[in-house]
């Protein structure tokens, strides 16, 4: 069974950093495509940042662009999402995705609070 594991959220200020960490496992785990999303209260999920993997091709939101930066390390099957001066408009729960071969399989989700 192909499972994400999320960490790295938190409490933070704003202007504030983070990391998010998402760990793909199981047997058959080779995602084609990982990225996360996030849903503030009363929001719909939205797109943040995804990659291809085993490339450098990504795609980044209007409103992180220049502030959040999407890494793999595929030796880990692991994603990563740096984010640099955050606002309270990050603040949302965080999942990571990812897509393969096999389907498709959402993470937990990790909460993100940035204060003022």
């Amino acid at each position: 069974q192909v499972q994400l594991v999320e960490s790295g959220g938190g409490l933070v200020q704003a202007g504030g950093s983070l990391r998010l960490s998402c760990a793909g496992s199981g047997s058959i785990f080779r995602a084609n495509v990982m990225g996360w999303y996030r849903q503030a209260p009363g929001k719909q999920r939205e797109l943040v940042a995804s990659i291809v993997s085993g490339s450098r091709r990504t795609n980044v939101v209007d409103s992180v662009k220049g502030r959040f930066t999407i890494s793999t390390d595929n030796a880990r099957n692991t994603v990563y999402l740096q984010m640099i001066s955050l606002k309270p408009e990050d603040t949302a729960v965080y999942y990571c995705y990812a897509a393969g071969t096999w389907g498709s399989v959402w993470g937990q989700g990790t909460q993100v609070t940035v204060s003022s």
